[in-house]
């Protein structure tokens, strides 16, 4: 079947949805190409997302029969642009120089808009609340969006164009049609005259704080896009500060020549508007990354997240701790900003007992500094993975060792504090298909003052009964060193 067509292939008469060989019977020469609809999509979906210059409530429009499109809010947004006439006149020429060719229209609603794009051949592209009925008039029932068979419904009973259904009773025309969704036309009616509201879904959620930029030349290095970066954050930051918020993540997205966009985020932990310190992080981001193509004819900065901002009281109690954490906060957000969120990592909790399972590490962005536990001091900060083997001597059955080899250097042990017992959890096999034993852990002393964390793996007795038992004997491993 034949997915799209070029002006000559339509100008010879051929169409969409006509069967390839019909299609070479009219036209022998005819050169096809499988079609990709997943590439169109994502070329719409990229076409959208330029189309954000305009709108930041840009929506797709999926509908079939090569009518796909886009929708635009830019309820009061025209002014930005000179008029209407003026930002429907620049969007043509952007698309054009993108190679784009469209069909555009403005109208108070969505279905009206579409209706006119599509079918407003020779009529004014702009619709008012006024102009709108007598618009919609002349245009055929299918500017309506209705399904096929309503639309070969209505022509039996003759009722060709729009006009035809406006002098028709709402309650008769449904009746009429109740056999192929009338309602559905009926509602199709009401919400292309703005009876009916129409619900959009946008393709991202619009930004509540954005400042943007535009310029009549391309914008070539990423020197310029350093030098108008300050004027941009100056202006979202005092959009912030009226309404007593901070941005917590920010995106600098550039409009390119070419159709393209190119974005560059940030996210801090905590939420704030200091131009200086944004602009630092976007340093840091490194503005280089940003792919201006052939150039840069906008620039909008956007908050993609904001919180309250309470402010803080200059002088207190513990003002030092309090500016120490900022300073730590700050610190992760440049790396962050500079190495990635996966790169500056800090340990979580996780539900375990056993040392090597008891965290994880995630992204330090947006955490706040975990307090110490009851167990600072008497662990290790830094565990060995693995676990390195000890010989170790000691008193049976539950003695903390009095001489132990670790290193192949022997250490005599004069204080020594433990056991700490830690079963096993059965319920998570290990990955190298040992089964998990009882772990006995005991923080020692050598004679040189340096201390150890260690552990017997196993029991003597119920675990182990002597040299004849075929399970392993109980070991001695060690796991960390204390400060």
């Amino acid at each position: 079947m034949l997915h799209a067509l070029n002006p000559a292939a339509r100008a010879l008469g051929l169409s969409r949805g006509q069967g390839q060989a019909d299609a070479r019977a009219m036209v022998p020469h005819l050169l096809a190409q499988p079609a990709d609809p997943a590439a169109d999509a994502r070329a719409l979906t990229s076409l959208a997302e330029w189309a954000e210059r305009w709108s930041p409530s840009v929506s797709l429009d999926l509908s079939p029969d090569g009518l796909e499109g886009l929708f635009l809010d830019v309820t009061g947004a025209a002014h930005l642009f000179g008029g209407e006439t003026a930002l429907l006149e620049g969007m043509r020429a952007r698309l054009a120089e993108a190679g784009a060719p469209c069909r555009l229209a403005l109208a108070p609603t969505p279905g009206a808009a579409w209706a006119l794009a599509r079918y407003g051949e020779g009529q004014t592209p702009i619709a008012t609340e006024e102009t709108l009925r007598g618009l919609l008039a002349d245009l055929p029932v299918e500017a309506l969006r209705v399904d096929d068979r309503t639309l070969n419904a209505a022509r039996r009973f003759g009722l060709r164009r729009v006009g035809d259904l406006h002098v028709m009773p709402r309650a008769g025309l449904a009746r009429r049609f109740r056999e192929v969704d009338g309602v559905g036309l009926v509602r199709r009616l009401d919400q292309a005259l703005g009876f009916v509201a129409e619900a959009l879904t946008p393709l991202r959620p619009a930004p509540k704080y954005r400042a943007w930029e535009a310029w009549a030349e391309p914008l070539g290095d990423v020197a310029g896009v350093e030098a108008r970066l300050p004027g941009l954050a100056d202006r979202l930051a005092a959009a912030l500060e009226r309404d007593g918020r901070g941005a917590t993540a920010l995106t600098l997205t550039g409009f390119r020549t070419d159709g393209g966009t190119t974005r560059l985020s940030v996210r801090m932990g905590r939420p704030g508007r200091d131009v200086k310190i944004w602009l630092r992080l976007f340093r840091e981001a490194g503005p280089g990354r940003l792919d201006l193509g052939f150039g840069l004819d906008a620039l909008m900065l956007t908050a993609d997240a904001a919180e309250p901002l309470a402010a803080r009281q200059a002088v207190m109690a513990g003002e030092a701790e309090a500016r120490q954490g900022e300073d730590l906060a700050d610190l992760v957000d440049r790396l962050s900003a500079r190495l990635g969120e996966d790169g500056v990592l800090t340990p979580a909790p996780v539900d375990s007992w056993i040392p090597e399972r008891a965290e994880r590490l995630v992204p330090a962005l947006g955490r706040r500094p975990q307090t110490a536990s009851a167990d600072f001091g008497r662990r290790p900060v830094l565990l060995f993975d693995p676990p390195e083997p000890v010989e170790a001597i000691a008193e049976l059955p539950d003695h903390a060792p009095a001489r132990f080899t670790w290193r192949r250097v022997t250490r005599r042990v004069i204080r020594a504090d433990g056991p700490e017992r830690l079963s096993p959890e059965w319920w998570r096999p290990r990955s190298d298909g040992r089964r998990d034993r009882t772990r006995d852990y005991y923080r020692v002393e050598d004679e040189a003052g340096a201390r150890y964390w260690m552990f017997r793996e196993g029991q003597y007795g119920p675990d182990w009964t002597g040299p004849g038992d075929p399970r392993p004997a109980p070991s001695w491993w060690m796991h960390g060193v204390l400060p």
